[in-house]
């Protein structure tokens, strides 16, 4: 496992006084836990390179700050297996042994395997406690002499191109793009087993791969400077959902087309059938609730109290819509019985969307999930 950040309340200033103000009620009523002088070690099952990384260590200063006793909240990473090995770890912890201390991090590449059945997965979602989700967005892009092929918004000049990708594993939130980038005509081959979005990012920079995506946190971060220097060009979002749960533009990237979009200008894909309800059905599940944070089973009420609290302080916080906008990119940050609902859809696709998805794994890239 490894130790990327510890952090203490401090680092981003004292946090607001509504925020320590519902904190010090929730414990001096009994209705909380106290953390002072402890350490809550924050496990993600990602390497230090990618969007989990990021979004984790956005958070932990804040949460130092809101949680009672102002612990130091350390974040540590532990990937391997597409993050199944950290959550397999996270499943047989109990809250305990850890008295409020440990809180895990999934991603979509977590939620995945479970909804598909993976035999890797020995981890159960409805035995922990959800106390935060966070939805988000993901970016596809390209080199710029690659992205000069496309006509305007239809791809159909790059169905010639023999593109390299950096993949995680097809069973992980990577079916999202290989899935778009197949119903777009694509001819996209993965190198499979790379830890992290970041690596798959320095493969693309390194020039091993000449197509890549990211969710919005790394895309922010990592990939904006890029295009800056002009050696990456966006090729498209995956888009975000309106109430009517529409595919609309990603509102971190309103100037962006949406696969959707370039889907319906590009000859041979089609916005509707089997194919794309599988894509949109996954889509749903792995970035509009993208990424939560929970506690080990058998946390009792007060403990969920007092995270769900915090978190809701640091989301009170004056300057949260501002750099948080900066960080994570503009999307909903999720507590109490929103966290709950974005949970259950985040954990639940169609079986007819499953379906089609089991079959084409296992044609496709040979994967068996019997």
């Amino acid at each position: 496992m490894t130790i990327l950040k510890t952090v203490r309340g401090g680092m981003f200033g004292l946090a607001a006084a509504a925020a320590a103000t519902f904190a010090t009620w929730s414990v001096a009523d009994g209705h909380g836990i106290n953390l002072e002088g402890k350490t809550v070690e924050w496990v993600i099952p990602f390497s230090e390179t990618g969007g989990s990384a990021k979004w984790a260590n956005f958070y932990a200063p804040l949460l130092s700050e809101a949680l009672p006793g102002n612990p130091a909240v350390v974040v540590k990473f532990m990937p391997g297996a597409g993050s199944t090995k950290g959550a397999n770890w996270f499943q047989e912890q109990k809250y305990e042994d850890s008295a409020g201390t440990l809180i895990f991090g999934s991603s979509g590449s977590t939620q995945f395997p479970y909804l598909l059945g993976d035999p890797r997965v020995r981890y159960e979602y409805n035995d922990w406690n959800v106390v935060l989700a966070s939805g988000t967005g993901g970016v596809a892009y390209l080199p710029p002499d690659l992205a000069a092929r496309m006509n305007g918004l239809d791809a159909s000049g790059l169905k010639d191109t023999d593109f390299i990708y950096g993949s995680q594993g097809a069973t992980r939130l990577d079916l999202v793009p290989l899935l778009a980038w197949e119903m777009l005509g694509l001819n996209v081959e993965p190198v499979f087993g790379i830890k992290g979005r970041g690596d798959g990012r320095l493969m693309f920079e390194r020039g091993e791969a000449n197509i890549d995506y990211q969710t919005s946190s790394s895309f922010l971060k990592g990939v904006t400077p890029l295009v800056e220097a002009g050696t990456a060009v966006p090729m498209m979002s995956w888009g975000a959902l309106d109430a009517g749960g529409n595919i609309v533009r990603d509102p971190t990237f309103p100037d962006m087309p949406t696969f959707k979009e370039v889907c319906e200008s590009t000859p041979g894909c089609k916005t509707s059938g089997e194919q794309w309800d599988a894509w949109k059905a996954f889509f749903v599940a792995g970035f509009p609730a993208q990424k939560m944070v929970f506690l080990p089973a058998g946390a009792p009420d007060d403990a969920i109290a007092t995270y769900t609290a915090a978190f809701e302080a640091v989301k009170a916080r004056a300057d949260f819509s501002d750099i948080s906008a900066r960080r994570l990119g503009k999307y909903p940050q999720m507590t109490g019985d929103m966290a709950t609902g974005a949970l259950a859809s985040a954990t639940a696709v169609p079986d007819a969307a499953k379906a089609f998805v089991v079959g084409w794994l296992k044609d496709r890239y040979g994967v068996s999930l019997k």
